[in-house]
């Protein structure tokens, strides 16, 4: 759904008062943080999707992956997860669905946790991923509300994503670029996380279906902040800002972002169109956006795409 559409309902609901509650849904975080004890507290997270690939192994690598990262993107470390499936064995098959499956549990064993159940039901739309538990000292939980003036934004994964997936539906990427994106949102964002809490980071979120500029939107409204992008620096997989080029391998979530940033985010003249599209991409399984001390930014793998600065909260200036 949509950030636009989302956002209101979301900000409609009853916000629940349980003081251990330490992170909800108010700063549109990655993941719920509950606190058991004073040194220890669970992160619960959930997230499915339809296909974005026809290797069924790869989509439940990919899902997985990307259920998994919202527990990293808190500072937490999964421990559980539960399968979440919709499929029809009828029209499928059950053989490629134990390929999504058995994708899905390749990642989380390699994530260091365990599948211990999960749901299934009768749907025509295939849809796959995780709800996943971690854990966490609640010392050590990075909030989108964390940020301050002045620091870094560092990405440890290149955006582009959503635009090889469409173009894959429509015969404009070929086989080197689709592997370069598997790559990328098979990875999983462990060792960007603790990169950046030994770093001392402030804040952190990751980037998925919002798009840079979305995700970024909410950290700095979260953390009272402004925020700058240098166009630049944002990095792409190989062969994205080519796709770009073509109105064809623009994503349709990716559209709604572009639309949506309007509403926050103003760009200099000089950035072209592909930079303003490559921001909004709609991303599956994208890396860590960390806010932490320019001086340390060095110390977290990706690379540095700008700052939080004092200014109207949630606003961007893509330079």
């Amino acid at each position: 759904m949509p950030a636009a559409l989302l956002a209101p309902i979301v900000q409609a609901l009853p916000q629940p008062s349980d003081p251990d509650l330490l992170v909800g849904a108010s700063t549109s975080d990655d993941a719920a943080v509950y606190r058991l004890r004073e040194d220890l507290a669970i992160v619960q997270t959930a997230d499915f999707f339809t296909p974005i690939v026809d290797d069924p192994y790869d989509f439940g690598r990919i899902a997985a992956t990307n259920a998994l990262s919202d527990v990293y993107a808190m500072g937490g470390r999964p421990l559980t997860a539960l399968n979440l499936v919709a499929w029809s064995v009828q029209e499928l098959g059950s053989d490629m669905l134990a390929e999504v499956l058995r994708g899905g549990h390749d990642v989380v064993t390699a994530a260091g946790a365990s599948i211990v159940g999960g749901h299934t039901i009768d749907d025509p739309e295939p849809k796959y991923g995780l709800a996943v538990t971690g854990v966490v000292d609640p010392a050590d939980v990075l909030t989108n509300a964390g940020g301050c003036a002045g620091d870094a934004l560092v990405l440890t994964k290149p955006l582009g994503a959503g635009a090889v997936t469409t173009a894959l539906k429509k015969g404009l990427a070929d086989d080197e670029i689709l592997a370069r994106a598997v790559a990328v949102m098979t990875e999983l964002n462990a060792a960007g996380a603790a990169a950046a809490q030994a770093a001392g980071a402030h804040g952190m979120t990751d980037v998925t279906g919002f798009g840079l500029l979305g995700h970024l939107h909410e950290l700095a409204l979260a953390s009272g902040l402004a925020a700058e992008v240098e166009a630049e620096a944002v990095p792409a997989i190989e062969g994205v800002v080519e796709l770009l080029a073509d109105d064809r391998a623009l994503a349709g979530g990716s559209r709604n972002n572009r639309a949506y940033a309007e509403e926050f985010a103003s760009f200099a003249p000089g950035v072209g169109e592909v930079h303003r599209l490559l921001v909004t991409d709609a991303m599956t399984s994208g890396g860590l956006l960390v806010a932490l001390d320019p001086d340390r930014a060095g110390e977290v793998p990706g690379a540095v795409i700008g700052r939080l600065l004092a200014g109207e909260p949630g606003t961007i200036s893509v330079v």
